[in-house]
């Protein structure tokens, strides 16, 4: 597991938990009050990475109420089935995302991956505007195409934290050359759609360390 992120006020929590051989970052976020919590991409790529993030939900007393995923490369939603049959919660994502997940086969082989699970398609979208209540957290759901169709970010404005998923990273930005890819909508979308965020929002990306949109502000 590794340490939650700096964060501002308020009753909100977050664990993330670093997943599968791409060092996905999965996150869980709960209410303090309600323990009520959202995982966002269950990376999880076998029962014992599953397991981990499932004995932090149990020993904090906490209700998993919605898995969301930024999109569907495998690395990102490997758990979605564990999440079905464990926490009785069908993962929401983009509409436009379904052929990744429709084909799971091709891209395990593309990415050189065991699949150990089967794959359950999404039946529940999410689109630009949809806001996800779990307690008094609240996430805006923005629509950031680019390194996939159906890229999604996730947004909270009381806590100044945006969930990025593989759009934005630390210094860098999502690979484009992936089933679906676009270099110039992703640019938009991290011009045009999280760049205007407020400075100080932190960034929590699909791998590696937290950013912020200030210092990302420099590299475009």
């Amino acid at each position: 597991m590794r340490a939650p992120p700096p964060r501002r006020g308020g009753p909100l929590g977050i664990q993330c938990t670093v997943c599968n051989p791409f060092q996905e970052n999965s996150y869980i976020v709960f209410d303090e009050v309600s323990r009520e919590a959202i995982v966002i991409d269950p990376g999880y790529y076998n029962e014992e990475e599953f397991l981990e993030a499932d004995a932090f939900i149990k020993e904090n007393g906490l209700t998993v109420r919605r898995v969301l995923n930024t999109h569907l490369h495998l690395d990102h939603c490997m758990g979605n089935g564990w999440a079905l049959r464990k926490w009785n919660v069908d993962a929401e994502v983009s509409e436009k995302d379904l052929f990744l997940i429709q084909h799971a086969d091709y891209q395990a082989q593309m990415f050189g991956l065991e699949l150990n699970d089967i794959l359950p398609e999404p039946k529940l979208f999410l689109k630009e505007g949809d806001v996800i209540s779990v307690g008094n957290t609240k996430l805006l759901t923005i629509e950031v195409p680019g390194h996939s169709p159906g890229g999604l970010a996730f947004y909270c404005a009381e806590e100044h934290l945006l969930f990025a998923g593989d759009v934005l990273f630390r210094g860098s930005y999502g690979r484009t050359d992936l089933p679906g890819g676009n270099t110039a909508e992703l640019f938009n979308s991290i011009r045009q759609k999280l760049l205007c965020l407020p400075e100080e929002t932190v960034v929590l990306c699909g791998h590696g360390s937290p950013t912020t949109i200030r210092a990302e502000k420099l590299n475009f």
